[in-house]
């Protein structure tokens, strides 16, 4: 399996020295899993209603600020002048993605059915805080950013910091950088290294707070560069403890690596699972992405096209691969990228990617990142058993659309749920499984298809 980070710098820094330290290389499944629940043998969960979970993670996105022009000089810095990245013109770049853009591309998303993950840089490159002030915008401007946030995007899109600041780490004590500039207090490279899950979590929670004081809501992080490369089962243990600490999230989530090629597997990981039948069940997602950022690069790297995703005759390219194999789906994006110093570029390959997939496509379902860590926690850590005539759940956490196949009943039967002993209306027949939605049956071969909205704690299905 290829495993990476979101960001391809290895394209752009000739040291493999200066690679390491960016965490591009090693194992991003060594995590522990925790507890897993018996699950009877004939049957089997499948993709929520049958169909292909598909969405798109949008990295260094902030407010107003053009992260990567503030970010550059930043990296350059730390990398001792070596970084070829930084010989780009990043003093033409444009200091702002005007909230313009941000309305223009969130609605053209929602009238299409996109969703996934936007970032919120809390402290983006250290130009001020979100929740305080923004050097070089009036508070109006800020306040209508955040809420054009709030209105347009929160809706579809899960909101997550990316960190602190995407560049610099910060003391905690003093709310300021390190004095010290390199690598070793960079968000991007060494810092967690080494470090506890108390430590990582203290410096979410911080990143989550701003968030948290400006509106937003989250139930997930994303990792700028390296971060936690080193150091994942303590970023896994940080993750659950600062999203439940800030936010209280049944089930937290984080978006770390991709697998961008190959058979490996894309499917989410759930994690550091326990309690499953107490009170207080706990799991944390990491959901990883199928693809990289071919929508164009953090750096203003020339968009590689739409045919790395679906090519134009709609028979290849890595999504087609990953759906046609039923994974989910997600596509991994940079903003600034995407808007490309206002010629937005990664947003029209991005545009028709997205018509390739539909026109494509009839079975997929496009999710937030929150939706689909809430689907892959179910399907794990929900106990099944069977017995003649029904199906038995005990579901640590409630589910949407959770459907599972099991042999045929009698001829004639028609499904329904019992909750707390009490039969519920029955299930309705459809033709097809594409047709499925919560409530909704249908026969498929030698076994019955069923899809309905699970209800968290002890539940059985009459088959």
């Amino acid at each position: 399996m290829s495993a990476m980070t979101r960001r391809d710098f290895l394209g752009h820094i000739e040291s493999a020295a200066v690679a390491s330290v960016f965490g591009l290389t090693g194992s991003a499944s060594a995590q522990t899993p925790g507890d897993r629940p018996i699950q009877a043998a004939d049957v089997v969960v499948l993709n929520p209603a049958t169909k292909v979970p598909v969405s798109l993670i949008v990295d260094d996105s902030t407010c107003l600020v053009n992260l990567n022009r503030f970010a550059m000089p930043q990296f350059d810095e730390a990398l001792g002048r070596t970084n070829k990245t930084s010989a780009h013109d990043w003093r033409s770049w444009p200091v702002e993605i005007p909230d313009s853009f941000v309305r223009k591309f969130g609605t053209w998303c929602a009238e299409h059915g996109v969703k996934g993950k936007y970032s919120i840089v809390p402290f983006p490159a250290c130009v001020g805080r979100l929740d305080r002030t923004l050097p070089g915008w009036t508070q109006r401007e800020l306040a209508d950013s955040i809420e054009l946030v709030r209105t347009l995007m929160v809706p579809n899109w899960d909101i997550h910091p990316e960190m602190i600041t995407h560049t610099r780490v910060i003391d905690l004590a003093t709310g300021h950088p390190f004095a010290d500039h390199s690598t070793r207090f960079m968000e991007n490279w060494e810092w967690t290294t080494g470090r506890s899950a108390d430590e990582i979590g203290a410096y979410l929670a911080y990143a989550l707070r701003i968030l948290h004081n400006i509106g937003l809501p989250s139930e997930g992080v994303t990792t700028p560069g390296g971060f936690g490369a080193k150091a994942r089962p303590e970023l896994s243990i940080a993750t659950l403890q600062a999203i439940r600490d800030v936010y209280k999230a049944e089930i937290p989530h984080y978006f770390r690596d991709a697998v961008v090629e190959g058979p490996g597997s894309v499917a989410p990981r759930v994690e550091n699972a326990t309690d499953l039948d107490g009170s207080d069940p706990r799991c944390v997602v990491s959901v990883v992405a199928c693809t990289n950022d071919w929508t164009g690069g953090w750096d203003n790297t020339p968009p590689e096209g739409a045919d790395r995703f679906i090519t134009a005759d709609l028979k290849s390219g890595r999504m087609v691969e990953v759906i046609e194999r039923g994974d989910v789906a997600v596509m991994m994006s940079h903003w600034t990228g995407i808007y490309w110093n206002g010629q937005e570029l990664g947003f029209k390959v991005l545009q028709e990617v997205v018509q390739r997939l539909h026109a494509r496509f009839d079975n997929l379902v496009w999710m937030k990142l929150s939706e689909i860590a809430r689907y892959s926690a179910a399907r794990a850590l929900t106990r099944i058993d069977s017995a003649e005539g029904r199906v038995e759940f005990r579901a640590p956490f409630a589910c949407p659309a959770f459907t599972f196949t099991v042999r045929r009943g009698k001829e004639g039967t028609v499904p329904r749920i019992r909750t707390a002993g009490v039969d519920q209306p029955p299930f309705k027949r459809v033709q097809r499984p594409v047709e499925l939605s919560a409530g909704t049956w249908c026969d498929m071969g030698d076994g019955r298809v069923i899809c309905l909205d699970l209800p968290r704690g002890r539940s059985e299905v009459l088959i």
